[in-house]
Order: structure tokens, then sequence, then C-alpha cells
């Protein structure tokens, strides 16, 4: 009797420890994949007009998470390369993709106009929101997010590119500025960052 006492005892202080380590593991607190802002900052104000001329404003978001990317219709390679994640991290969130917000603001704001940026758009998905406006309008939001943009010399043709920040910037749904990620990095960690932004609540 004494040993059968002894093993559903240490039967009992197993299942105890193994829910112990559950617990810790799952109060462990998420990891993210990109470049976490320790303490979320709000988010500078946007107020462009879109592709449908609409005003956009980002405090109008509020309640959805808003990723977001600085590129121009011509670029040959990153701003393609950006559109398409942003095509991936859409299908890969499911039904969670109806609380996220995909904009894509010019640093070319001479030859990108409204309909140039939704041609542009909608060869990924015309439901991505293209912002757009004189280069008054928007120099202040580039300065605001630290975004660089420097248009290079016109070949004989005319054409030109435009040399600029590449990262991706993540607003959650209290308007806080919380994540930027490299234009490299793979969807699916992105995916699951913007998941976990879109179960937090609102404050």
């Amino acid at each position: 009797m004494k040993s059968k006492g002894l093993v559903l005892g240490v039967g009992a202080a197993v299942l105890l420890l193994l829910a112990l380590v559950g617990w810790r593991l799952l109060a462990k607190p998420y990891a993210y994949q990109g470049s976490l802002l320790e303490t979320p900052v709000p988010a500078p104000e946007i107020e462009l007009g879109d592709q449908h001329g609409n005003l956009f404003s980002l405090r109008g978001q509020r309640g959805k998470v808003t990723l977001m990317a600085f590129g121009y219709t011509n670029c040959p390679d990153v701003c393609p390369t950006t559109l398409a994640q942003f095509k991936q991290i859409k299908s890969g969130l499911g039904s969670a993709a109806d609380s996220v917000r995909f904009v894509f603001i010019t640093v070319d704001p001479e030859r990108d106009t409204p309909e140039r940026l939704s041609l542009f758009l909608g060869a990924f998905d015309p439901d991505f929101t293209g912002l757009s406006g004189n280069r008054a309008d928007l120099e202040p939001v580039w300065q605001k997010y630290g975004v660089f943009q420097q248009q290079q010399e016109a070949d004989s043709s005319g054409n030109y590119t435009v040399d600029h920040t590449s990262r991706i910037y993540a607003i959650d749904k209290n308007g806080n500025y919380r994540l930027t990620y490299p234009y490299d990095i793979e969807a699916s960690a992105i995916v699951e960052d913007v998941r976990h932004l879109v179960e937090e609540g609102l404050q």
C-alpha cells in the first residue's frame, strides 16, 4: 500500500510539474519577428488622397492593423517584391485580413498619379490602398517616418529611378507605431506578427 501511495504521489507531482511548465510556456510573451518598439508610440498622422480620390487618414483606421510601405510605380525590384509580400500576407491571414489595411505611399509624386497607382496596385490586389499627393504634402510624411528618397539622374528617354527606404511599417489597432520589417523578410513571419496584433484588444 505504501509503494502504491508513493507511486500515486510521484505521479501527481509529475502532473503538477508538467502543468506548471505548460503554464509558463503559455504565459511567455509573444516574440515578434520584426523590429519591435519596446514602448509603442502614436504613429504620426497621415492625410493623403488615395487612388480613388478619397481622403485617407491614419486615425480613421482605428480598430484595424495597418501595414504600410513606401515606394513608386516605376520601381524595378523592391516595390513589386513588397506588394507581392502584401498579397501573400493577406492570403496567409485568411479571415483575419478583414482587420488589416495594406497601404502603399509614393516617393515619386511627379509620376504617381491616382490613376497610375490604381493600375499598379490592381495588378496585385485592387483592395490595397495607394496614397499620393504633391511633394509638399508628402515630404512631411516621409520625414515623420524616417523615409529616405532621392531621385536619380534621368536617362536620355527621361526615365529615372528613385532610391528609397524599403521597410514595411506596422501600426496597431490603437494607432500605435509598433514594428518595422526589412523588405526581404519571409511573409510568413509578418503573418504571425500581424495575426497577434489583430487579436490584441482596443485600448
